[in-house]
């Protein structure tokens, strides 16, 4: 028996011959590839090996290879281009595909209650990544792979690149006002990772309890400590951030809270608020999660610091590039008091063995050069802008709307009349193009209605005419509430 696994093109291509079966030998080059064709291990386009080539490969003459590709051509397999080369045509299968979908009957006139996919999307959380700086970063990649040591570029401890430790406890103490060092900084793939490093690793040491914000974005936490056979409780939220009495109350050994931009719903977590938060945690033992997911964008009002420099070792600092630059960067980075730091780094090994060295590399060249402060400058008064220009459509389109949580982040929420609902309102949004999510998708307990506006990646004239087309949404919900 003979195989080759070769290929001109740089791929491999499988090629079975047998010299004690009595299928003729180009029979059995003529099926191996036929099959794979059929199997779609070969696609359309795949150049094939030189005749020639797959001869010596496979110790026959060039005349066995000749004709069972002659053979596979006339059957539609195989296209024999100008130039000696030979190229994977249309499958037969997809060939009948294409006359079936040609015979099948048109689909029918579309419902009118039937959803479209969305023309203009509220989503949330969303960096406008069309901004991405591109030619900063590829300089820093650049630098990276030029200068970066090599010992870079193997295996290190599961916390990171010593360089992007150092860069981001500089920026964070510089920027939120963190007590940050290099040696509590963990680095790790975006927040969701991060995130459900801490609650495995307080799970493992005996924690039963993980409180949240309601609503919150429980998405990465939630799931997580419940699978770890953890207890979530909703904490309510006011307009300052969340209820300390009600915490107090709920007999928690962690908290996941956004105290600088409590999302989704805007409110600041007091001065007061924060140092009996604080006391709560020492008191308890209990570990405060800070997401500070946002804070760099802020327009209305002072800068505000970070919980975690109050109070170092009750809290964790968690932070990330998906707001700021990209979430496809998936970097991100929890700062943890000096005892966890050991478990939370077991715990990320475990997970993947580290996160990507040049990736770190390139963002710490990143951050000690600046270019990530300019990035958020360009970017502040492009979403002011957005923001500006869905306040001024939400005031003249939808009056009886009430916008909150305004002055900084990427979102807002609007409260809706009462003679509206959520559930109504989204999908006559939905009927009409308008992507948009209600509060109550983020809640635990029933709460107020209400509408959770991302604007990061909608310029002036996309809100404009999304509002515009929520508007006549909102008309068509009360039309037929006064027609039932």
């Amino acid at each position: 028996m003979r195989k080759t696994r070769t290929n001109s093109s740089g791929g491999e291509l499988l090629i079975t011959v047998r010299r004690d079966l009595s299928t003729s030998l180009h029979g059995q080059i003529e099926a191996s590839i036929r099959d794979a064709i059929r199997a779609g291990r070969l696609r359309q386009g795949t150049a094939l090996p030189p005749t020639r080539l797959l001869a010596a490969d496979l110790g026959v003459s060039r005349g066995v290879v000749v004709e069972a590709y002659q053979q596979l051509v006339a059957e539609g397999y195989l296209n024999s281009q100008t130039g000696g080369y030979t190229e994977v045509a249309a499958t037969p299968t997809a060939i009948a595909g294409r006359r079936r979908s040609e015979a099948a009957p048109k689909p029918p006139p579309r419902k009118r209650d039937e959803v479209v996919p969305p023309r203009i999307s509220f989503g949330y959380g969303r960096a406008d990544v069309s901004n991405f700086p591109r030619t900063a970063w590829l300089r820093s990649i650049r630098r990276v792979i030029t200068e970066a040591p090599c010992d870079r570029f193997g295996y290190l401890t599961g916390r990171g690149m010593p360089e992007l430790h150092e860069a981001i406890a500089g920026y964070l103490n510089r920027v939120r006002g963190t007590a940050a060092s290099a040696e509590r900084i963990q680095i790790c793939n975006g927040y969701g990772q991060g995130v459900g490093l801490i609650i495995q690793t307080l799970a493992a040491a005996g924690a039963k309890r993980l409180a949240v914000e309601d609503p919150s974005s429980g998405d990465d936490a939630v799931p997580v400590a419940r699978a770890a056979g953890m207890d979530v409780v909703g904490v309510p939220v006011g307009d300052d951030g969340i209820d300390v009495d009600a915490l107090t109350a709920t007999d928690a050994d962690a908290v996941v809270l956004t105290p600088s931009h409590q999302w989704p719903l805007g409110g600041v977590l007091s001065a007061d608020a924060r140092a009996a938060l604080l006391e709560w945690a020492e008191r308890r033992s209990a570990l405060v999660i800070e997401d500070d997911y946002d804070a760099e964008y802020r327009y209305d009002r002072a800068p505000i610091g970070a919980m975690q420099g109050l109070a170092p070792d009750q809290v964790v600092y968690a932070g990330s590039t998906s707001k700021t630059l990209a979430p496809g960067l998936r970097i991100g980075w929890l700062v943890v008091p000096d005892r966890l730091v050991e478990p939370i780094a077991e715990a990320k090994v475990l997970a993947d063995r580290g996160s990507p060295a040049i990736d770190q590399l390139a963002f710490a060249d990143f951050l000690d050069r600046g270019e990530f402060d300019r990035h958020l400058r360009r970017m502040r008064p492009v979403y002011r802008r957005r923001r500006d220009a869905l306040l001024a459509a939400l005031c003249d389109r939808l009056p009886d709307f009430e916008p909150t949580g305004i002055s900084a982040g990427i979102h807002l929420v609007a409260w809706l009349p009462p003679d509206l609902d959520e559930e109504s309102v989204v999908a006559a949004a939905a009927r009409r193009g308008v992507g948009i999510s209600g509060v109550g998708e983020s809640r635990i307990s029933p709460g107020r209605a209400g509408l959770v506006f991302g604007y990061s990646s909608l310029n002036e004239r996309a809100i404009g005419e999304g509002i515009g087309l929520l508007a006549d949404a909102v008309a068509d919900v009360r039309s037929r509430a006064d027609g039932s």
